[in-house]
């Protein structure tokens, strides 16, 4: 697998996490590698953070740190909106977002579309405690495109999370100003949409032309943060858009808890607290 070596101290997995960053772990021994239809899907026993899956050579999540991920793409948009009974995640087939979405008592129904079903395949097998929830009543799995779906299903979703890998490959048109439109006709008249969108310390160009895409689309848009180690920069950010609803206007009393490990009432608003740095991407 592209990115694994072996020197004198034994197996290291390197990531280029850009043209001048790379981040390495050393790894115990692989436990999955294939090549899909669409990409190589590698899981690695890593000796810091634990089994990590791979997408292309690309970290996507790990067993240590995946529930800052999962939580934030998930329970920021899940307790802004007021009654969040049928959602859509595209991507995400490791089910670490679907895990958390049916946690919350209101949630009746979440569609996961998911494109590569080597994804899926690969996590339920390597990775459990992440991908458990993917047997629960509430959850729908597709195989499919997920931009297909969503042009198909107009006025359907409460909300929408699009939980997708960087913008390369098969989730190039996951970033596109087209696609979010797409995304609005196929959520209600209060629905939310939330996506992963990269580091604010390397993607700045990226998050700025998306939070631009979002304003012309959408009532609210927003810009949040998390800290995530596996990730470039160790900063990450999301992006909402929403057709009614702000997230920074939530009454904080009704916010449940729903035994979560880094989203938490308090979090829920500081992590909409934005650096300098990171406010000058908005627009």
């Amino acid at each position: 697998m592209e990115g694994l070596i072996y020197n004198m101290k034994g197996l290291w997995f390197t990531e280029l996490q850009n043209s001048g960053l790379k981040i390495s772990c050393l790894a115990n021994k692989t436990l999955h590698w294939e090549k899909t239809e669409f990409q190589e899907v590698g899981v690695i026993d890593t000796e810091i953070f634990g089994r990590m899956l791979l997408l292309d050579g690309v970290i996507q999540t790990t067993v240590e740190d995946e529930f800052v991920y999962h939580e934030m793409i998930s329970m920021i948009a899940l307790n802004t909106h007021p009654n969040p009974e049928k959602v859509l995640v595209i991507g995400g087939g490791d089910g670490g977002s679907i895990r958390e979405i049916v946690k919350h008592p209101k949630v009746k129904e979440v569609t996961l579309c998911e494109i590569d079903k080597g994804v899926v395949e690969a996590s339920e097998k390597y990775l459990p405690e992440i991908s458990f929830a993917l047997a629960d009543p509430k959850v729908r799995l597709l195989i499919a495109d997920g931009i297909k779906h969503i042009q198909e299903h107009e006025n359907t979703y409460d909300i929408i999370i699009v939980d997708s890998t960087d913008p390369v490959g098969p989730a190039v048109g996951l970033f596109s100003a087209d696609f979010y439109k797409k995304i609005d006709k196929a959520l209600t008249a209060e629905g939310i949409f939330v996506a992963q969108t990269e580091s604010p310390f390397y993607n700045r160009d990226l998050i700025s032309r998306i939070q631009a895409d979002l304003s012309d689309i959408f009532k609210v848009n927003k810009l949040f943060l998390a800290n995530i180690p596996t990730y470039p920069g160790g900063l990450w950010s999301f992006s909402l858009g929403s057709k009614k609803h702000d997230p920074e206007n939530v009454n904080k009393d009704n916010i449940p808890d729903l035994n979560t490990k880094y989203y938490s009432k308090d979090i829920h608003f500081s992590s909409l607290v934005l650096p300098p740095f990171v406010k000058e991407l908005m627009p």
